[in-house]
């Protein structure tokens, strides 16, 4: 369990401040007591990842084949048409290929755990101290579009480095969001600097790159803080050391948490499988796969911006300069002991734009980035298969609820029979009409399928069970509620999926 500060989630009046959120001075990153600590050595943070995480996700895969798809085959002897022929074709293609999703969020927990066990933490003492009188300079740079708030930028300029410098990327229309970003700048003359521009674009990616190209130009590192971003004052102080002691670390990435002084009730409950889910699938990345870029609470190297041309004009844009990054011999490294927190979503309507957003980003990255990916020579495939396997998630919904139509509807009448069921009711005869599959489908009503289904239908949630089985209430009721949620935008990201498709992947505003 990681330490920071604990907050009572039912206190409404919690305020959140820079010095809060300080964490102990005993984390994460000091070895066990029983470990030997040696002095890091240059390129570690930059090795190549070790292939086994896929090697068991693929050979777990392949072992799951080998057992049943010879059952699956038979049910194509069923087939009395072209349309039977392809629901059933469907049918156990998305199930095999559900399998290959099932052991890899099972090999992730396996992994994770192993990480966990063998694998020493970084000793603090071994990173290279930084002397304050020659410490290099950082540019923090505040990304902000009509939702300027003042505790996050507080943060920025309460940090306890030495040197460094905060630029308010203020990309704000709204003048009464312009007046607030211009009144906190001068509170902090020295500390802070407003960069505006005369348009919006490539949004984000495009304020950024602006702020690099014309304001932040002398610093040989650059911070990124979001809107609502809480840093933790050690934030510089902590990551400065990982860029020192490897010229080849692109990106440090720190850990992220859910705000805890939210009012809203759907980000407390949200916000726990957020901070449960970067506990499990986030570290392991340092050894295991491709460390991403999260496009915000990380410390990056300018010149590693420079090599690969600024940030995409895409709109996931981190992801984009993660990969770029790794292809000129960069790469980035995950630090979970420094943790930032963040706003989420505090109602459907919200949460459901940012659902749409991620979407149809992920579905422009992979139209545009894709193809490169796929051919890069300096990304490994078990980064390669790292970046496909999450990123693809998202559009392979619009196959799911596909899957969801065939198996519930298709199949039942293309194979369907009906047999009433009679009950008796307080002595009165109830007939309930209902539809029975044909008996071919009784090679796959076997209790060893069973548990294969009821293992890949749990894997996605397993990382939740096992962090929250001592509180089985706060797991039931966070379930229920991401069941809801998700369930309800699953056929919203389908349309996300055939929206972007038929608009010709053009871009679009968020």
């Amino acid at each position: 369990m990681i330490p920071f500060i604990q907050f009572r989630e039912t206190d409404p009046n919690m305020h959140l401040t820079a010095e809060a959120i300080a964490l102990p001075e005993k984390t994460l990153v000091q070895s066990p007591k029983n470990a030997q600590s040696s002095p890091v050595q240059p390129g570690r943070f930059s090795q190549r990842p070790k292939p086994y995480l896929y090697l068991f996700i693929f050979g777990s895969w392949l072992a799951t084949l080998f057992w049943f798809h010879p059952r699956l085959v038979q049910l194509l002897d069923m087939a009395y048409n072209p349309v039977s022929w392809l629901a059933l074709g469907f049918f156990i293609a998305f199930v095999e290929f559900a399998w290959l999703y099932g052991m890899y969020n099972l090999g992730v927990i396996v992994f994770a755990i192993i990480h966990r066990l063998l694998y020493r933490k970084i000793d603090r003492n071994d990173l290279p101290k930084i002397d304050p009188a020659n410490a290099p300079a950082v540019a923090i740079l505040y990304t902000t579009c009509n939702d300027f708030v003042p505790e996050s930028v507080e943060s920025c300029v309460k940090q306890d480095y030495p040197n460094y410098k905060v630029y308010l990327l203020d990309d704000s229309s709204d003048p009464e969001y312009q007046a607030k970003v211009d009144a906190f700048a001068a509170k902090y003359p020295e500390l802070t600097r407003v960069v505006r521009r005369p348009d919006r674009k490539a949004f984000k990616a495009g304020n950024m790159n602006h702020g690099l190209e014309h304001a932040a130009v002398e610093e040989p590192y650059f911070a990124i803080a979001d809107a609502d971003e809480i840093l933790p004052p050690d934030f510089l102080s902590k990551l400065v050391p990982y860029m020192e002691a490897d010229p080849k670390v692109g990106f440090v990435q720190a850990n992220h948490r859910a705000n805890p002084a939210t009012k809203s009730k759907l980000s407390r409950s949200q916000g726990i499988g957020i901070d449960i889910h970067w506990k499990w699938y986030q570290p392991l990345r340092n050894e295991f796969g491709f460390v991403m870029f999260l496009g915000h609470g990380a410390l990056l190297r300018r010149k590693c911006w420079e090599e690969i041309g600024g940030f995409p004009d895409i709109v996931s844009e981190d992801l984009g300069f993660a990969i770029h990054a790794r292809e000129n011999g960069y790469r980035g490294h995950f630090v979970e002991d420094v943790i930032c927190f963040e706003d989420f979503p505090d109602n459907v309507r919200a949460f459901r734009i940012r659902h749409i957003k991620w979407t149809r980003g992920t579905c422009e990255f992979l139209a545009k980035k894709g193809k490169w990916l796929f051919k890069a020579k300096n990304i490994s495939w078990t980064e390669k298969l790292d970046i496909f396997f999450p990123t693809m998630n998202l559009p392979l919904t619009l196959f799911y609820f596909a899957f969801m139509l065939v198996a519930n509807l298709a199949l039942p009448a293309l194979f369907g029979k009906a047999q009433p069921i009679t009950y008796v009711l307080g002595g009165q005869e109830v007939v309930m009409p209902i539809i029975t599959l044909d008996e071919g489908f009784n090679v796959i009503f076997t209790p060893d399928f069973f548990l294969i289904t009821i293992l890949t239908f749990f894997a996605p949630v397993l990382c939740f069970i096992l962090s929250l089985a001592h509180r089985p209430l706060t797991l039931f009721r966070f379930l229920s509620h991401s069941t809801a949620l998700y369930a309800a935008l699953g056929p919203l990201s389908s349309v996300g999926v055939i929206a972007y498709l038929l608009s010709g992947g053009k871009a679009f505003s968020w």
